[in-house]
């Protein structure tokens, strides 16, 4: 827990977030590298502080999967969770940050995050269809503008690239990855974050125009059984053609 913490907080630092906002934590400043600044901040956090940054929550209606109970999402935020999924949008972002940085114990900012999976603003093909193409450069040029639309839309990190091998058509998501060769995924996962987040090694968070990528999913995800979403998956060396 305490190095995927550490990962987050680390990502604001890079983001360029306001390293004025956390006005009820004393903070270092910027001429000090992002470890020492993470150490610093998480010393003076409760428990309690350290686990609500490990929560994101969603507005009701937007959730993946089966829909709970109609969620408080300001009073979330004031308790000082770390990130929120859907919402989007100078205007609310803003108002939702506004509650994080003033209000929160802690007064740390949240990060937005949103499935930019072909395009925000910009609607380029599904991902399976963009890695027919083979046209690498393409696909992480798509990648760079929906990073610029949605930064300015005030997001910070989208749900993609996919790397799920999909091998059952009628697992309802193949459409967002890059279908059943390992080899090729890889490429178009590559090209994907680096158009999200910049070139070069850990690519170009602190510039504003772009956005974090997370690699998705977990193990197995892909193979659900049947091709039903959320079932069962056998990840055993005989089911994967290993055995």
């Amino acid at each position: 827990m305490k190095r995927k913490l550490s990962l987050i907080i680390a990502g604001l630092c890079l983001l360029n977030i306001n390293h004025q906002s956390y006005a009820k934590l004393e903070t270092l400043g910027p001429s000090h590298g992002i470890q020492e600044r993470t150490a610093h901040l998480l010393s003076q956090m409760t428990l309690r502080q350290k686990v609500g940054q490990l929560c994101q929550y969603a507005p009701t209606g937007e959730l993946t999967g089966p829909e709970g109970e109609p969620l408080d999402i300001d009073g979330a935020i004031i308790s000082g969770i770390g990130s929120v999924l859907n919402i989007r949008g100078a205007e609310d972002t803003l108002a939702a940050q506004k509650l994080a940085v003033e209000r929160s114990e802690t007064g740390i900012p949240l990060l937005f995050a949103y499935d930019v999976i072909h395009g925000y603003r910009t609607v380029f093909p599904v991902p399976l269809a963009e890695s027919a193409s083979w046209d690498l450069e393409a696909i992480e040029l798509a990648s760079r503008v929906a990073a610029r639309e949605a930064s300015a839309s005030g997001l910070h990190w989208t749900f993609a690239p996919m790397l799920d091998i999909s091998r059952d058509p009628r697992w309802g998501r193949v459409m967002e990855g890059a279908g059943e060769d390992p080899y090729l995924g890889k490429l178009i996962a590559t090209a994907r974050v680096k158009g999200f987040q910049g070139d070069g090694v850990g690519g170009q968070l602190g510039r504003l125009d772009t956005v974090l990528a997370c690699a998705k999913h977990f193990v197995g995800y892909g193979l659900s059984e049947a091709g039903r979403d959320y079932n069962g998956a056998d990840t055993s060396l005989i089911n994967l053609g290993m055995g």
